[in-house]
């Protein structure tokens, strides 16, 4: 694998970034306008009903980002001429053919310009409906791919997915594709048009019987769950990302075609700063719980390794791969993790919170500090059945008898206790497959990547991404906490 200069490749260069409001897209965005400004377009497509809607929300929730802070002080009071000048802001839709763009010209334009096609649209919501799922996740994959077929001068389409299509695979996960068809626990039966039929006949039978739009989400929501686990996978999101790799395995023809499958993605490690999030991320959700006081039990194996990999790292992974595989007409899959190079233990992770939050405890909406203390770690299911009956259901039932008694007088203090129990519960149910994790992922193919950068003798200090290079502990004090509490709670 021969590599050339990744800034001469990208320099004239007219990329399609779909989900440009997405977390990794802007990063994506910001680090292609910072180090190659010669870029010829950015197309960046994201969902609005017209141009003006469209650029109102890039502006809105991609360049007023702090993100962007290193960009404005390079170009100063020039950032809004160089900016429009680069980048053609797109409304349009994953989920309609030519990505529900309706400027017939604007299409002609980009099948004719674009020579490099990023979707990092999706729906990363375990719990969102089903049909809503299938239709970015699975179906819009197959509409980027259809677009891409009509670009004239495509070198190469990469495909964002998670780590996570395998579920709850352990052992050593390969980076292999998905064949059509194929399930995690062997039941056979997938198919996509069924799938796709099933949601069909179930949203006519919902609305026939009048049901209200509560109810047909609740029933949409409870399909996708109950569909992913039929086929072996622990959610409707992991579930139609694995289903829209499976279209593009098949579909893809002599489409050069790459598939980044990013593990837990957290705050930049070093560009354009340090520690910039968006977002509660996975992991943050239990630190987050911890130091605002709701989270008083960590659930999961203190030795389950938590694959997590700073997002500057995942988009270098992308750009890289960009220049390895353009014009290279075959599908290559990336693992761009941790858990094999550089693991981290799920104990750090809650050492690291209690820490941080003991030494900078989080401020509450009375501007007091909150007070954290030692967690106990329960480390099976079963130990937390038995902790949260003992120390919050039967006393909560207790409550809820002396308050009726009372008059309701401590309808707060049992409104509170409940929405704390409810906060944990929600947590076990989305994240409880991942605490109790025993699979890690072969990074083979990224580091052959890495080290054909190097030996290329490429911009390896501008395009880094070897997990190997991070100090787990000063990264998650110095940086992701702080940079989580700065960008994600303020």
């Amino acid at each position: 694998m021969d590599l050339s200069s990744i800034l001469e490749f990208l320099e004239n260069r007219s990329i399609l970034v779909t989900g440009a409001t997405g977390f990794l897209a802007k990063i994506f965005i910001e680090k292609v306008l910072r180090v190659q400004p010669n870029v010829k377009k950015l197309y960046v497509l994201l969902r609005a009903s017209d141009a003006k809607s469209a650029m109102l929300r890039f502006n809105n929730e991609v360049m007023s980002k702090a993100l962007f802070r290193v960009l404005k002080e390079k170009h100063g009071a020039n950032l809004n001429s160089f900016v429009s000048e680069k980048v053609r802001v797109i409304p349009g839709d994953i989920t309609f053919e030519n990505l529900g763009v309706k400027d017939a010209g604007l299409l002609e334009e980009m099948w004719k310009q674009v020579d490099v096609v990023i979707n990092l649209a999706a729906n990363t919501n375990f719990d969102e409906r089903y049909d809503v799922l299938l239709g970015i996740n699975t179906l819009g994959a197959k509409h980027v791919l259809d677009f891409s077929k009509k670009c004239d001068k495509l070198k190469v389409l990469v495909h964002v997915s998670t780590a996570y299509v395998s579920g709850e695979k352990e052992g050593l996960i390969l980076e292999t594709p998905y064949k059509m068809g194929e399930t995690l626990n062997g039941t056979s039966g997938l198919d996509i048009e069924s799938e796709k039929k099933l949601i069909d006949e179930t949203l006519k039978q919902l609305k026939a019987e009048n049901c209200s739009e509560d109810i047909i989400k609740s029933n949409m929501k409870d399909l996708g769950i109950q569909r992913a686990r039929k086929f072996g996978w622990p959610n409707t999101y992991v579930f139609t990302k694995a289903m829209g790799e499976m279209l593009l395995g098949q579909l893809k023809e002599n489409i050069p075609l790459v598939i980044i499958r990013p593990t837990i993605v957290t705050s930049t490690y070093k560009e354009p700063f340090p520690g910039w999030a968006e977002g509660v991320r996975t992991i943050d959700s239990l630190a987050v719980g911890y130091g605002k006081g709701k989270i008083t039990c960590f659930l999961g194996n203190p030795k389950t390794i938590i694959d997590a990999i700073p997002a500057d790292m995942v988009v270098n992974a992308m750009i890289v791969s960009i220049v390895a595989h353009a014009n290279q007409p075959q599908e290559t899959i990336y693992h761009v993790g941790s858990s094999v190079s550089n693991p981290l233990e799920f104990a750090s992770i809650q050492d690291y919170g209690q820490r941080y939050f003991s030494k900078h405890p989080w401020i509450n909406k009375e501007g007091r500090p909150v007070i954290v203390g030692k967690v106990k770690v329960l480390n099976s299911m079963e130990s937390f059945r038995r902790y949260l009956e003992i120390h919050y259901l039967l006393p909560l039932k207790g409550l809820q008898i002396v308050n009726t008694a009372c008059c309701q007088y401590f309808q707060g203090f049992y409104l509170e206790q409940c929405r704390k129990i409810k906060f944990v519960l929600r947590l076990v149910e989305l994240y409880g497959p991942y605490l109790f994790f025993k699979g890690y992922y072969d990074d083979m193919n990224t580091e052959k990547l890495r080290r054909a950068a190097k030996e290329s003798g490429v911009e390896t200090d501008l395009f880094y991404f070897d997990p190997k290079i991070i100090n787990w502990e000063d990264y998650f004090m110095n940086t992701h906490i702080p940079g989580v509490v700065k960008y994600v709670l303020k």
